[in-house]
């Protein structure tokens, strides 16, 4: 029986509209109907017209001129500017509001013959507060924060490609969470003109997809790559690379089987090929988890003072306090923080030594019970304030999954600025860690999420 439309990968999406097998069209009403079917228990998207969306498409046919993503649909949150439908950031203050222009991420993605699918679920102004979007594979548990409904998207196949935000850990954790690939760059790769500010140090622009080609295609044209076909996909991977194993000081706020899963993730690396680095976690980097908070404390608290001053009663408590947090701390507070990360990044080769990669916890453990919390970001907040590019990949159910039989996901972490790297090596690493999902009778995603 042939697959639906909607659960292929987005490469092959594409190769197939190139080559005439099947249209925008096509493409989108595929999606429209597992949106359909589904989108009333998971409830990703903020903003979703399904007669708009088959427009687009149609509009796409016509094009001449066509792009490496033409006729793909992709998904983006609800804090990302698109120019055609409203921009929410996930608050009553901005219902309605309407940008004059697309953010510079998403007019990028258009430009690569790709269109806007619909507007997905943010949490309130991007920030703790979650909004209504359900974990896929059981609903009754979080999608992670902030990027909820982006993540859920991408997990339930209603689209093939959505975009995040990641100030601490807005898109490894819920990428983790939700059993699909997440991507933040290193800072400054991907445009982030028209995204509404958190901080002006963290904010980063970052990709859902359901696999590792998916994801660096995306990535590479918001880039500006004129050279995309360079990162990994079509199944072009790098060499085995030399990986180290670091679960932070803070390993103790791992769950078991989170700590069996990444343990059994590198054994299955190196038995595959990969070579070990000796990897230690200085011990002045422990204070990079409270830098990182008090510099998105700080720069947040400054980003919607406006929102404070003006519209407070519109605001949730949570955010409320977190904002009078952040004006509490001094700016004294603030340049310690920011004089530890300088530190920090000048001793990187410390950390990583002969490492390619970091491979590291994307989350505590499988998403938590219950829709009152998007998770906790302790294992995404050094690397992020170090400026770490950040790719969290599902881990195959035969090497690991969460007591409720939930998603793990493992983080691979490059120095900054190597994202081309961390790609080469993520290929690699998704080829291997998809031949112990080939080797054991696997509990598919799709599966978990029909309980």
């Amino acid at each position: 029986m042939r697959e639906p439309l909607h659960r292929l990968p987005a490469t092959r999406l594409a190769q197939m509209i190139a080559i005439g097998e099947a249209s925008p069209e096509t493409v989108t009403r595929s999606f429209i109907d597992a949106i359909r079917e589904r989108e009333h228990e998971v409830q990703a998207f903020a903003w979703f017209d399904a007669d708009h969306a088959l427009a687009a498409a149609r509009m796409l046919h016509l094009v001449s001129r066509r792009g490496p993503l033409h006729g793909l649909p992709f998904a983006v949150k609800d804090n990302i500017d698109t120019q055609e439908m409203p921009t929410g950031y996930g608050s009553a203050i901005y219902d309605g509001h309407r940008p004059d222009i697309d953010a510079i991420c998403v007019a990028q993605l258009k430009g690569a013959g790709a269109f806007v699918l619909g507007k997905t679920v943010s949490a309130e102004l991007a920030n703790f507060t979650p909004g209504p979007t359900r974990n896929p594979h059981q609903i009754e548990h979080t999608p992670g924060g902030s990027s909820s409904g982006s993540a859920a998207a991408v997990a339930a196949h209603f689209a093939p490609i959505a975009l995040g935000t990641q100030t601490a850990g807005s898109v490894i954790r819920p990428a983790a969470f939700c059993g699909v690939v997440g991507y933040k760059p290193s800072p400054g790769l991907i445009p982030r003109a028209g995204v509404k500010p958190n901080s002006d140090l963290l904010d980063e622009v970052g990709v859902f997809a359901r696999g590792v080609d998916d994801a660096a295609l995306a990535a590479a044209v918001m880039a500006a790559k004129p050279a995309w076909k360079d990162l990994p996909h079509d199944g072009q991977r790098g060499a085995s690379p030399i990986i180290g194993l670091v679960p932070t000081s803070q390993a103790n706020a791992a769950a078991p089987s989170m700590l069996a899963a990444l343990d059994n993730v590198f054994r299955h690396l190196l038995q595959r090929g990969a070579r070990r680095a000796d990897v230690t976690w200085p011990r002045v980097f422990d204070g990079l988890f409270a830098a990182q908070r008090n510099v998105q404390l700080f720069e947040t608290a400054r980003a919607l003072a406006a929102e404070f001053a003006y519209r407070r009663g519109q605001l949730s408590g949570r955010l409320i306090e977190l904002i009078e947090q952040g004006r509490a701390l001094s700016v004294d507070e603030y340049a310690a923080a920011l004089q530890l990360r300088r530190a920090c990044i000048a001793a990187i080769d410390s950390l990583f030594g002969a490492a390619d990669l970091i491979i590291t916890p994307s989350a505590p453990g499988e998403a938590p019970k219950g829709l009152g919390s998007t998770g906790d970001p302790v294992f995404n907040r050094p690397w992020h304030l170090l400026g770490c590019p950040m790719l969290s990949l599902p881990v195959p159910h035969s090497l690991g999954h969460g007591e409720s039989g939930l998603p793990l996901g493992v983080s691979l972490v490059g120095r900054p600025g190597e994202d081309a790297r961390l790609w080469a090596a993520a290929g690699w690493i998704e080829a291997k860690l998809r031949s112990a999902t080939e080797s054991v009778a696997p509990r598919a995603p799709e599966m978990l999420a029909m309980r």
